[in-house]
């Protein structure tokens, strides 16, 4: 008799709080949000890849990554939001400057999953959305569903 292990299904939802910038400094992020990011490298630097791979080119830009993929198991987006939010202690007050200050772009990434048949809006909660708005951030939906 063979016995196999069940894996669990994959959540059909995640978020990852991008940083962007040219000149991005990403050991400044780490220290900053106080957590290690799941990506992190600089303009021009080789980067490892989500295959685990390095890349072939250098980055175009500097990017720093944390993402709640790995970290949280829910089929919606607002838990993943709400991860990252308290995750990096948001909002705080000084950021907004701090991102314009240093040409950085701060954008929650997040991918929704759905068998609705056809493309719906997904919803963010509108307190989250505000949280992730003044503290200088965008939010940004990848959907979709069944072909």
């Amino acid at each position: 008799m063979t016995t196999s292990i069940r894996q669990p299904e994959p959540a059909l939802a995640y978020a990852s709080c991008y940083m962007y910038s040219d000149s991005l400094d990403p050991p400044f992020w780490t220290r900053y949000f106080g957590v290690e990011p799941d990506s992190a490298f600089m303009k021009g630097q080789r980067f490892k890849t989500p295959s685990g791979r390095m890349s072939r080119v250098p980055g175009r830009t500097g990017v720093w990554r944390y993402s709640s993929r790995d970290r949280l198991h829910a089929d919606d987006l607002d838990p993943h939001i709400s991860f990252l939010i308290s995750s990096l202690a948001l909002p705080r007050p000084e950021l907004p400057a701090l991102l314009r200050s240093k040409d950085v772009r701060m954008v929650i990434s997040c991918f929704w999953y759905h068998e609705l048949g056809e493309l719906h809006q997904a919803v963010v909660g509108a307190d989250l959305r505000k949280i992730i708005e003044i503290s200088g951030g965008v939010i940004d939906i990848d959907e979709c569903g069944p072909d």
